[in-house]
């Protein structure tokens, strides 16, 4: 029992997350401690399942904050993949104000 017990101290609880229009992945994970990003992301099978990630073009983060791949992983971490953007958000804004503009002449 205690050599279980010591062993559960060395591993960390985390989540991979990754987000499609009508489509979560959400995967719990337990890995050893010193585990990164990358090996979480390997781990939780996020890749097979969804082959058109590449994590040499998507962005990751912890919580809404954008991280490298080999970022070291701490307990409760949530690791996100992020999807790239379809639009440019300073030009949707623009092309909303100039709308909002335009029909209130």
């Amino acid at each position: 029992m205690a050599e279980s017990a010591m062993n559960n101290n060395h591993l960390l609880k985390v989540q991979v997350c990754y987000a499609l229009p009508g489509q979560t992945f959400l995967k719990d994970l337990q890995l050893e401690s010193g585990a990164t990003i990358a090996q979480a992301i390997e781990a939780s099978g996020v890749l097979t399942q969804f082959p058109d990630i590449d994590l040499s073009q998507q962005r990751v983060g912890i919580f809404g904050k954008l991280k490298a791949t080999d970022t070291g992983l701490r307990e409760g971490d949530r690791i996100e993949i992020y999807r790239p953007l379809r639009a440019d958000p300073k030009e949707t804004r623009r092309r909303r104000a100039a709308h909002r503009k335009a029909t209130k002449n």
